[in-house]
């Protein structure tokens, strides 16, 4: 997966850090912490490909009513992330905030459009045609479920992209001390009016609450912004993630930000 920044409260450029950008092969890095980085394999039935596409949701209303179930084929109703598209409506100041499981004949104009934004493509790289944002997405459509993408649905209007994977099973977990169930958020503000004013900063701490919520396992919410994108540690620092450590990514040294369970109170 290619290396990517995305944008929330940068000015002018984006603000928070996106996609997994380790490599396979990649020696551990345990800067991070004292704790040995764990190398985790799926079992043999998470690996095998979704035999038919998900039931699309509806589009939520601005009401708070919660977006339809979201459970891959063949999960017995759960799945890696415990079903993002079921997590239902969480209200912010800026409105009642919905993330709904992309479909890509409904959602892949909008999301080419956005990555085709230069503060955008900067950082995620997915500038160009529609194939382009479309082989990025059905690579985790089609993938295992560990990383889901979503839009995030602020009172009936799609305002932002996000990946909600399993950082403990991504690539990543070679480069810092994973623990089980730690979920990595990946964020862009589609919108140019809704950056540099804050949304960004409330919409990742409105999410990354509502992964403390819906997944009990997760002790951790984390993310790996470019150390040079001083936009984006701001955006995490103010939505309540504290920097852990410098890590070094293939393709940039990154800040590790952690949200963590037991101090979502205080920061």
């Amino acid at each position: 997966m290619p290396s990517a920044d995305a944008s929330t409260d940068a000015v002018p450029g984006p603000g928070t850090d996106t996609r997994p950008t380790s490599g396979p092969g990649a020696a551990p890095d345990r800067s991070a912490d004292s704790e040995d980085t764990l190398d985790l394999r799926l079992p043999d039935e998470f690996t095998a490909r979704f035999a038919e596409e998900p039931r699309p949701p509806h589009w939520p209303q601005a009401s708070g009513q919660p977006a339809a179930p979201f459970s891959p084929p063949g999960r017995a109703g759960g799945d890696l992330l415990d079903q993002v598209g079921d997590w239902g409506p969480t209200v912010t100041s800026a409105g009642v905030l919905h993330l709904v499981p992309v479909r890509v004949e409904r959602d892949l104009p909008l999301l080419t459009r956005w990555m085709n934004d230069p503060a955008v493509a900067a950082f995620w790289n997915l500038a160009g045609p529609e194939t382009v944002t479309e082989k990025h997405l059905r690579g985790q459509l089609d993938g295992d479920g560990r990383s889901v993408p979503c839009l995030g649905v602020l009172d009936g209007t799609p305002t932002s992209y996000w990946e909600i994977y399993r950082a403990d099973l991504d690539l990543l977990a070679r480069h810092y001390p994973a623990r089980p169930h730690d979920t990595g958020l990946h964020l862009l503000v589609g919108p140019v009016a809704d950056r540099g004013r804050g949304v960004g900063s409330l919409l990742l701490r409105a999410v990354a609450d509502l992964v403390l919520d819906r997944r009990p396992a997760c002790a951790r919410v984390v993310a790996e912004p470019d150390l040079l994108n001083i936009p984006s540690v701001s955006a995490f620092l103010n939505a309540g993630f504290r920097f852990s450590a410098e890590v070094d990514l293939p393709d940039k040294r990154a800040a590790l930000m952690v949200r963590d369970r037991a101090l979502r109170a205080v920061l």
